[in-house]
């Protein structure tokens, strides 16, 4: 069984009950349980098991249809469309793909209900909650998950457009927590541009923050973590819906074109230097299971199991090895190391090319993102001690390179081993009587 998770000490993290550090990384799989039969839900697991993924983000019931499409079973998830006669055969389909992944060592971030089943902004609904049903299928839920390895998510791509619909949202929170007893963590995924904050923030039963920063390959969207991390009270937050991997950017592929593993890698940096708590990735093919016979969404360009070896899945793990490499609890945001150029277009920069930091509050060790080899300027009495040792850490590879111990004093120019090149690097600074190992190990 999977430890539970809980909110750290200071607020701004994730742990096991037992204290041992979590860093989420998830995967998107919005169609997981409707579209897949258990083989293939099964391929597709192992794999992200064995890419280093620990979290599992699917929905209940699904965006495509999810109400009046069978799953791959054949099977409806609601008997009449009702939210108070869930159909058993659906679920017990639903429980053994959580069973699988909690066996693979993975969570499920739960969905009870994408959100054009509560506010037809978009999509195909049909809208069947109330504040009253909502509670009712949502403490079902709870009773039947308690003792499974998820955290639950409530919203589903919507924002509450009004009264009746923020009524929805907490009720089913509030059914979840009577059904399950409070084991799990409970947050609410926005709409694109948005955070769970924007409307939640202060209420009892949301445990941290998500933003759906969506599919914009620029960094001001992902500088809005910092934004919901310096809200009070503290709350971790992270980007649960960033760019995915092959996805039109900016959901206009005839103007933008598609996304790389450039553009993921990016966005990870961006938002854990920001102060994530984590970082979900997603692939543009996968959240749909999209396969021969089956109608595209947004001009997917490959089969999900092609897409299961995009490049930017299989890199996901060297940032969350990096964040384990170090004391992941006393992290903070701090782009405060990083000496402006005389363009501060040029450094931090702009566009594609921002560069962020991060840093160790008791000052062990700092990271600064570099997307770009250009040379940049570190202020080194952020770190604490006499000497700090530095080393280059390859996003693409998980490989670190030493480059040698300073002294810790005044400004130190820094560039990283491909100047001028459109390859990204971290340069890790550590306080040298720590005696850190290599970072990503």
């Amino acid at each position: 069984m999977l430890p539970r998770l809980k909110i750290s000490d200071n607020r701004r993290f994730f742990t096991t009950v037992s204290g041992e550090p979590f860093f989420w990384l998830g995967d998107t799989a919005w169609e997981l349980f409707h579209r897949l039969d258990r083989e293939e839900t099964l391929v597709y697991l192992r794999d992200r098991a064995a890419k280093g993924f620990n979290v599992i983000q699917a929905v209940a019931l699904a965006e495509l249809d999810g109400l009046r499409t069978p799953n791959a079973q054949g099977e409806l998830p609601l008997i009449d469309l009702d939210p108070t006669r869930p159909n058993e055969a659906y679920f017990a389909h639903v429980d053994g793909v959580i069973e699988q992944a909690n066996a693979l060592g993975m969570y499920v971030a739960l969905l009870p209900t994408w959100g054009d089943k509560w506010n037809q902004r978009w999509g195909v609904g049909p809208e069947v909650f109330t504040p009253e049903n909502a509670a009712v299928f949502s403490e079902w839920l709870g009773r039947r998950y308690r003792d499974a390895g998820i955290v639950w998510v409530v919203g589903g791509d919507r924002g509450p457009d009004h009264e009746v619909h923020v009524a929805v949202v907490r009720e089913m929170a509030l059914g979840l927590r009577r059904g399950d007893g409070g084991a799990h963590l409970i947050t609410m995924h926005p709409w694109g541009g948005h955070g769970s904050a924007h409307w939640f923030h202060g209420v009892d039963w949301l445990d941290f923050n998500v933003r759906q920063n969506g599919h914009e390959a620029n960094w001001n969207r992902y500088a809005q973590i910092k934004a919901d991390y310096d809200l009070v009270p503290a709350r971790p937050v992270f980007d649960m819906e960033p760019l995915y991997e092959d996805h039109p950017i900016n959901a206009a592929a005839d103007t933008h074109g598609y996304s790389t593993a450039a553009d993921v890698r990016r966005t990870f940096y961006w938002s854990v230097f920001y102060g994530g708590c984590g970082y979900t990735y997603g692939h543009h093919s996968i959240w749909q299971f999209w396969a021969a016979g089956r109608e595209p969404i947004n001009k997917p360009v490959m089969f999900w199991r092609e897409a299961l070896d995009a490049a930017g899945a299989a890199q996901m793990i060297h940032g969350r090895r990096l964040m384990e490499s170090r004391p992941m609890l006393t992290r903070v945001p701090d782009d405060d190391l990083i000496v402006p150029a005389v363009s501060q277009s040029f450094v931090p920069g702009a566009g594609l090319y921002r560069f962020n930091a991060t840093r160790d509050a008791e000052g062990r060790y700092a990271m600064i993102y570099a997307p770009v080899g250009r040379a940049f300027v570190v202020r080194m009495d952020k770190l604490a001690g006499p000497l700090v040792t530095a080393w280059w850490f390859d996003p693409r590879t998980g490989a670190a390179t030493a480059a040698g111990e300073f002294s810790n004093e005044g400004e130190r120019e820094f560039i990283s081993p491909a100047p001028g090149e459109v390859l990204d690097w971290v340069l890790v600074l550590d306080q040298s009587s720590q005696g850190y190992g290599a970072p990503g190990k």
